[in-house]
Parts: structure tokens; sequence; C-alpha cells
């Protein structure tokens, strides 16, 4: 899917572009550090305020049902004005959002303050951030845009157990404030390194020289200067990348896998315990995720920058498949934990395929409105897997049947995979590239295929 013949070599090690990725690591670190961290205060909010843990769960999930359908806005104003302001004004729209939470005195307030505030900030964060990347790199963009995504969960390794000891220091309030300080400096301070396009500083992506398609770039440093935006990046845009089956088709994929990619985040802990492992040795199948996850997101990125996307694809969606049989199955502690770590690896390696796959195939230019608009869709199914998960852990009392499901959706998944695979065959034969094909405005060596 990103072959890409007649490129010229690469520039030297340094190139802008990982200023840029390593900048979007930082942000989604923070980011969703502070949202891994609920857990955290779940208990001390419950005991401080009386609220039930239904409440408090009614307001994660419309948090994540609001920044998941407030990303295609984002995702558009990105392509529009550039991510330095939108990810600017969403850290202050995310600390302002937190600070609330932690002075919040009254049910509303808090619900308010976290799906409606801190949920436009997060909505500036993993779309602005993944679009940018993209936009950066070509031959090395799986490489980068795993580099970046799996900031989120570096940050959920690093941020919840600093929130745990702040927490019993000075209290979950108090901890809320901070973060919500942290996370505007933080980010703010990002969004000044945050570029839109190789364009923009005279260069062209992934710094390389020479070339004969159009797409052959010129190092960073080299004194590109004449390079406008516009010869950095082309494509499709929403509209006409939504008139196709490969838009919908690819969409279809990530939005089953996401239906349940919370279950196991939300659910996997109470599995353990209900199957007699202590409280301390449960709570350790996050970290099991989080590592997953980690290597998940890296790895994939650069693997599939190799061996093609799909291909990518289809193995760590396999992955989940097999964690959630493992899941139903109700084994014993190793063996969840290793499941737990083969489901993180599936779910960072989907979240970084994501962007990469339709970048590869829509182009650059417009990638903020395209992945915004499928992350709408797809991204809000995950607000209801943990509650589809509950409903029928308390219709059978047990998870077996919930977590055979999350297998079965990401089966169907899989199954997408092919079809989307058949789906560029056609393109490629009917077109000449299995992929969207830009109308004869510019020149075929502009647009670089």
């Amino acid at each position: 899917m990103n072959d890409d013949p007649g490129r010229g070599s690469i520039s030297p090690p340094y190139f802008y572009g990982w200023v840029v990725t390593w900048t979007a690591f930082a942000i989604l670190a923070v980011a969703y550090g502070i949202q891994f961290s609920f857990g955290v205060f779940l208990p001390e909010i419950v005991a401080d305020t009386g609220w039930s843990r239904t409440q408090l769960s009614v307001a994660i999930s419309a948090y994540v049902l609001g920044y998941s359908l407030l990303s295609g806005f984002t995702g558009a104003v990105t392509d529009r004005s550039g991510p330095k302001r939108v990810i600017a004004v969403g850290a202050v729209f995310l600390g302002l959002g937190y600070v609330l939470v932690g002075v919040a005195q009254e049910y509303w307030q808090f619900f308010v303050a976290m799906a409606l505030v801190a949920a436009l900030g997060m909505s500036a964060t993993f779309i602005p951030c993944s679009a940018t990347v993209a936009r950066w790199f070509d031959q090395d963009r799986g490489k980068a845009l795993g580099i970046a995504t799996s900031g989120g969960s570096f940050g959920g390794f690093l941020v919840p157990p600093v929130a745990g000891v702040l927490t019993g220091a000075v209290g979950w309030r108090a901890t809320y404030v901070i973060l919500g300080v942290v996370a505007v400096v933080a980010l703010l301070g990002a969004s000044l390194l945050i570029v839109r396009d190789p364009g923009e500083k005279g260069l062209m992506v992934d710094g390389v020289t020479g070339g004969s398609d159009g797409h052959g770039e010129r190092a960073a440093g080299a004194g590109a200067t004449d390079c406008a935006p516009v010869e950095a990046v082309w494509g499709a845009t929403r509209a006409q990348a939504m008139k196709t089956g490969i838009f919908w088709v690819a969409g279809a994929i990530f939005f089953f896998t996401w239906l349940a990619v919370f279950m196991p985040l939300v659910h996997l802990v109470p599995l353990a315990e209900d199957l007699g492992i202590g409280k301390a040795a449960a709570s350790t199948m996050i970290s099991a995720i989080g590592i997953g996850g980690l290597l998940g997101r890296t790895a994939t990125g650069i693997i599939s920058d190799r061996i093609g996307r799909l291909v990518s694809l289809a193995a760590v969606l396999t992955l989940q498949v097999g964690a959630f049989t493992v899941f139903a199955a109700g084994s014993g502690y190793w063996a969840l934990f290793v499941a737990g770590v083969a489901f993180g690896f599936g779910y960072g390696g989907t979240t970084t395929m994501f962007p990469a796959i339709f970048s590869d195939q829509f182009g650059q230019a417009n990638i903020g409105a395209i992945v915004g608009a499928v992350f709408t869709v797809a991204g809000s199914a995950a607000a209801f897997g943990p509650t589809l998960a509950g409903y029928l852990y308390d219709l059978t009392d047990s998870y077996r049947l919930a977590f055979a499901v999350g297998g079965a959706l990401n089966l169907v998944g899989l199954g997408l995979v092919g079809v989307l695979r058949i789906s560029l065959t056609v393109g490629a034969n009917n077109q000449g590239a299995g992929r969207w094909q830009p109308a004869p405005v510019r020149s075929s060596a502009s647009v670089g295929e």
C-alpha cells in the first residue's frame, strides 16, 4: 500500500519531521496519561462525594463519546488553520476541564467539566497530532506514527502512578487541579513546536533528496526555500474520500474493533478478581495492556513500512481475537496477563495503522478531516463497549459472553481486511494504483503517482 518507486535517498539524521513526531508523542503522553488515571481517582471520588460508580462511568462514557464526535470538527480545522492553534486552544479547554473536575461540588458540574469541557480539549490531541505527523512522512510514515501514538501508552505508564502518589498526599481534588495546570502548560509549550507540513519550513516529505517522480524531496537544511506547502502534500477532500468504497470498508474495520476496545480496559481487572485472583495481582492486568500497547504502537508502525499496512493490520487484529478468546475462557493469572499484553499490542497496532492507512490511500492534504470523520463514528463506538459488557455480565452473571462478543467483533474486522484488500486490488486493476486517483488539476509528477 505504500510502495513508491523512484524515490530519492533519505536525508541526514536531522529532519524537522522527527521534532514534530516527538512533540506529538509528548502531547499524547500528557493527554492520555491524565485520561488513563481516572481509575486511580474513582474510589476516592466515590468515598468523598457519594456519587455512584455508575454515575461516574456514565460521565466517562460521555467524555469518550464527546471527544470522538468532536474529532471530526477539530480534524477539519487542523487542515484549514493548522495544528498549532487547534492544539493550543485544546490545551486551554483540557486543562480547564480538569481544574473544574477538581472543584466540582455537584455531580452535574463534574459531568459538564468532564463530558463537555475536557472532551473538547481532548478532541484536539489525537487527530490533529496524527494527521500532522502523517503529512511529514511517506516512506517512514508508519514508523513516525508508531512513535507519536506510543506517547499515549507511555503516558499510561507514567502519569497514573504519579497521580496515585499525589492523591495520597493532597487528595483527588487538588491532584486534578495540578494535572489540569500541567496539561495547559505542557500542551501550550508543545504547540509552539508543531508545524503543519514540510512546506511551511521550505522542506519536503521525508526529508528525501533527489527522486524522479515529484516526491523526490530536499533534505532538511538543504535550503529548499522555494517549496510551497501545496508541493509537500496532496490528496482527496473529505467528500471525495467518502465517495469511495475504500473509505467505508476501512472505516468499518476500525468501527468493529473499537466497539470492543474498552471492554478489557474496564472489565479485565474485575474478571481477574472474579476468578479468585487477588486485587493487587489483578490490577497488573492494566499494566500488561500498557506494556503491549507501547510495544504494539512502535513495532507495528515500523513493520508496516516494510511488509505493508494490511498485512500488519490483519496480524494485530488476529492478536486481539486470540486475546478475547483467552479472556472468555476465564483462564488463570498468567494466561490473562499474556493475553493482556497481546490485546495491548493489537490495540496499539490498530491505533497506529488508523491514520497511516487513510493517509496512504487519500493523501495528506485533508487527512485531518478524513480521519476525523472516521473517528467521529468509529471512535464513538468505544464509548458503548464497556456498557455492553456490563449489561451482558448482569444478564449472564459472567464475563464469558461479553468477551466472546468482543472477539467476534474483532473477527468481523479481520474479515473486512480481506474485503479491503480486494477493493484495493480492483482499484489497482482499474486505475493503475490501489488508492484514490486525483483529478488532473496538477501534473502527475506533483501528485507522485
